[in-house]
């Protein structure tokens, strides 16, 4: 067992995760200075010299303590010692979203990953055994379900970027034992002795009071957590099934084929559409007022909010959408026809432009009422007619972008589909439209 050991040391750890990391993928360190991202990224920075690849390291200074500006400056003194490059990305932690401290810290940071972070790259984490077996007990403590329970995983994508713990599978006990033996520094965060944080208290009370009555609790909660997370992969691929089964489109559903299913599958549904449509899934509550109308006689449409998504039942179909954002000042989007289109739903990478002739000056307005536009063919029709022939969803009717081409409509946008919906004669539009 000890030569076991000793060919898994965490340094053993680095060097085979650097060594399937693609050749030439640059991989960032989240570095915040205390001794669990130090030990990481003066591993991977021993690693790379037997596999060379792009190294850096990533400082978010959140400025929430008096030693914040220490915490960067031990990032420097590391990196330079080292010969890592370090960025550092300095944010302002906002408490208006009620998140609380620990979330609205934990959101500005992995924003400033995606500003720094290219997509294809991959960015390291320095959590460890022990963090997992915390972030078990918070999910149980909150009521969660297997995908809260199941915890971090040692490896994911995303936005476009490929998320790994190396070392989660190592306890904390492990990592100090190593920052010993190698003569590593670190700062000490003073906010980690404060228990009015929920981790802190789990960390420093309530861990050590079931490691003293179960002395491998920290490992067998971590288990638990990675078979939560087994159990949520295969959830996933029974929901994917059931989706393709009911048309494939997650954010359009047959009401009456999502009613065949059991609840706890319709609800397992929803949830998986929602993440496919990158919608935050439905709070409990919420979730359970859309159930009841799921089942309900409707005898006008339904619309069920929750924070940046909302659920809407109209003709036996369950829609699932965003919000829609506001316009821009003044209620009108100037565009060339060419560049990406920003909307009050998201960017659209389309293209409108007339047959005769290059770019033209373009105003998009939502839709008013009494608009007209002529079609190939058909001659000048009423948008509200149109709209009625597309058996178009109330709701989307109200979010359309209608193009103006001085006083004439030259197209009609649906961005809820970043599509086109219909486009004047004489003007073609791009990348598909038929």
């Amino acid at each position: 067992m000890a030569h076991q050991h000793k060919r898994e040391s965490l340094q053993a750890l680095i060097d085979d995760a650097l060594a399937e990391t693609p050749s030439g993928r640059v991989v960032w360190v989240a570095l915040s200075g205390g001794l669990d991202s130090s030990l990481l990224l003066t591993l991977a920075a021993h690693a790379i010299q037997r596999h060379p690849r792009p190294l850096y390291a990533l400082h978010v200074n959140h400025g929430l303590q008096a030693g914040a500006d220490d915490f960067e400056a031990h990032c420097r003194r590391l990196c330079s010692r080292l010969g890592v490059p370090l960025f550092v990305e300095r944010v302002d932690v906002s408490l208006s979203g009620g998140l609380g401290l620990e979330g609205a810290a934990r959101q500005a940071r992995y924003s400033a990953f995606q500003r720094r972070v290219a997509c294809g790259e991959t960015l390291w984490l320095a959590q460890h055994r022990d963090d997992q077996a915390e972030t078990f007990l918070l999910a149980a403590l909150r009521g969660s379900g297997v995908r809260g329970l199941a915890g971090m995983p040692p490896g994911r994508e995303w936005q476009g970027r490929c998320l790994v713990r190396p070392l989660l599978a190592r306890s904390r006990g492990e990592f100090e034992a190593e920052a010993q033996r190698i003569g590593l520094r670190w700062i000490e965060d003073p906010s980690n002795a404060d228990e009015s944080l929920d981790r802190n208290f789990l960390r420093r009370s309530v861990l050590p009071l079931l490691q003293s009555r179960w002395p491998h609790a920290g490992e067998t909660l971590a288990r638990s957590a990675r078979q939560a997370g087994e159990a949520d992969a295969l959830l996933d691929e029974l929901a994917a099934l059931d989706l393709q089964r009911l048309g494939g489109n997650p954010g359009q559903l047959p009401v009456a084929a999502l009613n065949a299913l059991s609840l706890p599958r319709q609800r397992l549904l929803i949830r998986h559409a929602c993440r496919s449509l990158s919608l935050p899934t439905p709070p409990e509550l919420r979730l359970a007022a859309l159930m009841a109308q799921l089942s309900a006689r409707r005898d006008a449409g339904v619309r069920i909010d929750w924070p940046n998504g909302e659920a809407r039942i109209w003709r036996e179909w369950l829609y699932l959408l965003s919000p829609s954002g506001p316009m821009p000042e003044g209620g009108r989007i100037d565009w060339d026809g060419l560049a990406p289109l920003e909307t009050h739903l998201g960017r659209c990478d389309l293209t409108l432009r007339r047959r005769e002739g290059g770019p033209a000056a373009l105003r998009l307005l939502l839709r008013q009422g009494g608009e007209r536009l002529r079609l190939a063919g058909r001659g000048s029709r009423d948008l509200k007619r149109l709209l009625q022939e597309a058996d178009l969803p109330p709701w989307e009717r109200g979010r359309l972008l209608v193009a103006w081409h001085g006083d004439v409509v030259v197209a009609v946008l649906l961005p809820e589909q970043k599509r086109w919906l219909f486009v004047a004669e004489g003007w073609d539009a791009g990348p598909e439209y038929h």
